[in-house]
């Protein structure tokens, strides 16, 4: 019975050794997507990412954040404005990695957790492109 155990304390010892390392990469601790609002003046603008509708303003998705962005906010009357959100490695996940070891520089590798979107709010003026504008002259 104290054999039993005794094996079951060590396995359950080289689990927790081998999970370790896992527990400090970026997969784990920030996972592979991330917030993202859109927003707009006037609201309810239609939002496309990557040429796809997804709905209009106010707008939170969750994005890929291994992936780059083309995003275009389009109405009828106005002039569609387009933004880019880029990505980047995270150094602070890439220290974390080194240190936890060999494992978490694969899971993050592979899942493309240790990138970062360069924004999480974006926010569209729009501009009415109905013909040009009138100036009004002020009377001296």
């Amino acid at each position: 019975m104290k054999k039993s155990i005794s094996k079951t304390l060590l396995s359950l010892c080289i689990l927790a050794l081998g999970v370790l390392p896992i527990t400090n990469c970026a997969a784990m601790l920030k996972g592979t997507s991330e917030d993202v609002s859109f927003s707009s003046e006037p609201s309810g603008i239609e939002v496309f990412v990557n040429g796809v509708s997804m709905g209009s303003t106010p707008l939170r998705l969750k994005l890929a954040s291994k992936d780059v962005y083309t995003i275009e906010f389009k109405r009828d009357g106005f002039e569609t404005k387009s933004y880019r959100i880029n990505n980047n490695i995270g150094a602070v996940w890439i220290v974390l990695d080194i240190i936890a070891g060999f494992v978490p520089i694969l899971i993050d590798a592979a899942t493309g957790a240790w990138y970062e979107l360069d924004q999480k709010n974006i926010n569209a003026i729009m501009e009415n492109n109905n013909g040009p504008r009138e100036r009004t002259r002020e009377k001296l």
